[in-house]
């Protein structure tokens, strides 16, 4: 089992940036990729981008490359996103996941571990 806890949410005006950690403990060397996906109010969940936990490999969504970046610390077992740029339609919880692998991992159902999210508002 692999646990996550994700935290660094919170509220930030336009333009502005927030750092997403998530902690993973457990069997943490069973971890190949780590996920962020996030959920709007009345929206399924979608991939907002991962990492590869060996390689440092990152993959973005259209909606977060250029702004977005994943980044993780094996040492410390937690990933990161930085979200840059902020827009008030990034307001979602933000989750993250964790899976193993060998090829980059976009879809929900895809991912066997989650964390409890965290709130992201970003107001105009």
């Amino acid at each position: 089992q692999v646990q996550l806890v994700e935290s660094g949410g919170g509220l930030v005006q336009a333009g502005g940036s927030l750092r997403l950690s998530c902690a993973a403990s457990g069997r943490t060397f069973s971890i190949d990729y780590m996920g962020w996906f996030r959920q709007a109010p009345g929206k399924e969940r979608e991939f907002v981008a991962t990492i590869n936990w060996n390689s440092g490999g990152t993959y973005y969504a259209a909606t977060a490359k250029g702004r977005f970046t994943t980044s993780r610390d094996n040492a410390k077992n937690t990933g990161y996103l930085q979200m840059n740029s902020l827009k008030p339609e990034d307001t979602a919880v933000y989750y993250c996941g964790a899976t193993k692998g060998f090829r980059i991992r976009t879809l929900e159902k895809e991912y066997d571990y989650w964390g409890q999210g965290t709130q992201v508002t970003v107001s105009s």
